[in-house]
């Protein structure tokens, strides 16, 4: 039975989403409906009847307008939208199939089979069916035995394959199996020495080796249920007041987000999870909305493992061509992943049949009351006067949460009264490991790609790369890229006594190549400016990239999964928008051959000065497992910042106004 709380919860949360959402005409930019998304398989479907044709939908998106003509209805929103059209690709007699359906029209007006290297985005189905496949497979099932594991205590999951030179591939995956017995956390007791491969094309197992038996990581210390854990504890944390009630302020119109000065839309992709466009902050001197952000999504995530054992090379993963964060979104748990008072949103993908799929509060808004300060200033120094004003910093924050295999990924995108967008991405969930003889690293003589974490237990070397898809509009789509270069100066005024100084040298980029950047080789800002536009003094409206922590790849560039991984060779590209230019690793990830990404577009070096542009960044983590990791991973967090520098005519803070506090209490010990 559900507890009181729980009901109360329950009944605030629902009438705050029913007061702060509306609903108005379709958005150009909507993620596809359920019921469009039914509309789309059937118009498919007509075309490629059953049973004649045996086709399944890989991926179903929204066919986006042209920019100018979503800016075109933006800037007169009472017209007709443009039409709803959608992309999809269908696997089709061992084929990609590109359609654009015309939801309007009811029919397909554009279809291309699509003859290039690399295959589209995984289903869900086909990775359970390659799990259910190998736990039936009974040479599997005969080293099962042989090891005296128990058949039923035996969990899968899939691994893609990569590319290594080969000049034929074909669509399969890798079946690592684990123990569970006496744990959940069955990432941490690998069954080593199995190598199975599944083609999907054929849905058989296509390859089995059994090399080796290595010891079995044992179970204890491994649950991480609160059920389950056992004592000594930790401390009991407390949590935030669990107050429901609805945002202030805070507008939900269809997707379109209305809070403080921000105005954006919010959708959900299959691939990226969510996508935030048509970001705004409203200008009250100007009074209008000024634009900063047309579409910003994750565009890719690279993990490449280091271990180059036979069994253990190929784990290089793409999550986001290969399993998709839309398809990877799980729900969010009040109170724990969102705070009170957040609005849950729920998101929808195409199942491998068509249909559409549920991932209910995939994404949730909600304010982040930090304890932070967002300005503040004490004047003691005039005469009899003491002079005290703070403002408590206070953003927005949209959240999704995507599990792919092992790993949580937290994916945040928070909004500032200051104009500042954060780009946040938080790293949890379990290790991947690998089974080894040792208990003590005394016993080490060799290189094992990791650290003893456990008993038997090897937490391997590995990164992440994650890179995001800017497409920025600085007031304006004509922007330009400036590097404010640091440079240092000697004084030649003999009468002071200080002997040097810093300065600035701006330096415009002008084509693609000028704007490969690898973070922290020198001091320099970077500043995306409308040229076109100019503060009162002059200075050119602009925003600034406030990077995190700079990691690059540190893979030979020749090796096979770094030439499919080039867009992380510089942790920022500008490129001039194109609107097939979406996947920095190709729209076919999985075995792609590094033909079709950011660096091969980037390679034409077009020209970006005063053009509508897009900024590539790139964050990464190189992770060296520790024993903190085991047996479940504290939250990595990194991001960036795009910050207004000379946007505005003034500080956007200034005239905050400060919330209502209720009185505090006296206290005397």
């Amino acid at each position: 039975m559900a507890s009181p709380f729980k009901i109360l919860f329950f009944i605030f949360s629902i009438f705050s989403i029913l007061s702060s959402i509306t609903c108005s005409n379709p958005h150009p930019l909507d993620s596809l409906t359920p019921d469009e998304l039914l509309q789309v398989r059937a118009i498919v479907l007509k075309a490629y009847p059953t049973p004649k044709y045996k086709l399944t939908f890989q991926y179903v998106g929204l066919e986006e307008p042209d920019k100018p003509v979503t800016l075109s209805w933006l800037s007169k929103p009472t017209k007709k939208p443009p039409p709803r059209r959608a992309f999809v690709i269908v696997w089709l007699n061992k084929q990609s199939h590109e359609i654009v359906v015309d939801l309007s029209k009811r029919s397909i007006i554009s279809e291309k089979v699509y003859s290039g290297t690399g295959y589209p985005l995984l289903t869900i189905e086909e990775l359970e069916a390659a799990v259910e496949l190998a736990l039936k497979y009974k040479p599997f099932l005969a080293s099962l035995k042989k090891r005296g594991l128990n058949a039923s205590e035996v969990a899968c999951t899939t691994q893609t394959i990569g590319w290594y030179g080969e000049m034929k591939t074909k669509r399969q995956l890798k079946v690592p199996c684990f123990y569970l017995e006496g744990t959940v956390n069955m990432y941490l007791r690998p069954i080593e020495g199995i190598s199975i491969a599944v083609d999907l094309e054929e849905m058989k197992v296509s390859e089995y080796k059994d090399s080796f038996v290595a010891p079995m990581p044992k179970a204890e210390g491994t649950e991480y249920r609160a059920s389950m854990v056992k004592p000594p504890f930790g401390p009991r944390l407390n949590g935030a007041p669990a107050e429901p009630g609805q945002i202030k302020g805070l507008k939900i119109d269809g997707n379109t987000v209305r809070w403080a000065n921000w105005r954006f839309h919010l959708g959900f992709d299959a691939r990226a999870g969510p996508v935030i466009s048509t970001a705004s902050i409203y200008d009250p001197d100007k009074r209008k909305y000024r634009q900063v952000m047309y579409r910003g999504y994750i565009s890719e995530l690279f993990i490449p493992y280091q271990d180059p054992s036979e069994e253990w090379y190929h784990i290089t993963f793409f999550d986001c061509g290969e399993f998709g964060f839309g398809l990877s979104a799980v729900p969010l748990e009040p109170l724990n992943d969102c705070p009170a008072a957040a609005v849950f949103v729920d998101g929808y993908y195409a199942g491998q049949d068509g249909k559409p799929v549920k991932v209910e509060d995939a994404m949730c808004i909600f304010e982040r009351h930090p304890g932070d300060i967002m300005w503040r200033h004490t004047e003691a120094e005039i005469p009899n006067v003491t002079i005290r004003e703070v403002r408590p910093e206070v953003s927005l924050v949209v959240r999704m949460v995507a599990t792919v295999g092992n790993y949580d990924y937290i994916l945040d995108w928070e909004f500032k009264p200051s104009g500042s967008i954060k780009f946040g991405v938080g790293l949890t969930g379990v290790l991947e490991v690998k089974a080894a003889p040792y208990t003590h690293t005394d016993q080490i003589k060799e290189e094992v790609y990791g650290t003893l974490i456990a008993d038997n237990t090897i937490g391997v070397h590995h990164d992440h790369f994650i890179t995001y898809h800017v497409d920025l509009d600085i007031d304006g789509d004509t922007n330009s890229l400036v590097k404010t270069n640091l440079v240092t100066r000697r004084v030649k005024d003999k009468n002071v006594p200080r002997k040097s100084y810093w300065t600035v040298e701006h330096e415009t980029a002008k084509t693609e190549a000028d704007a490969r950047i690898k973070l922290g080789l020198s001091p320099a800002e970077l500043v995306f400016v409308n040229p076109n536009k100019r503060t009162k003094p002059g200075n050119k409206v602009g925003y600034r990239l406030l990077p995190g922590g700079a990691s690059g790849p540190l893979l030979a560039p020749d090796d096979y999964p770094q030439i499919r991984a080039a867009f992380t060779n510089y942790n920022v590209w500008v490129t001039p928008y194109n609107k097939s230019e979406k996947w920095a690793g190709g729209l076919y990830a999985d075995q792609s051959r590094g033909d079709d990404n950011l660096g091969v577009w980037s390679s034409r070096n077009r020209d970006i000065e005063n053009k509508d542009i897009v900024m590539w960044y790139t964050m990464g983590f190189h992770h060296v497992p520790c024993q903190e990791d085991f047996p479940v991973m504290p939250t990595l967090s990194g991001g960036f910042e795009l910050r207004p520098t000379n946007f505005f005519e003034y500080s956007p803070v200034l005239k905050t106004r400060p919330p209502f506090h209720a009185p505090w209490p006296n206290c005397t010990a």
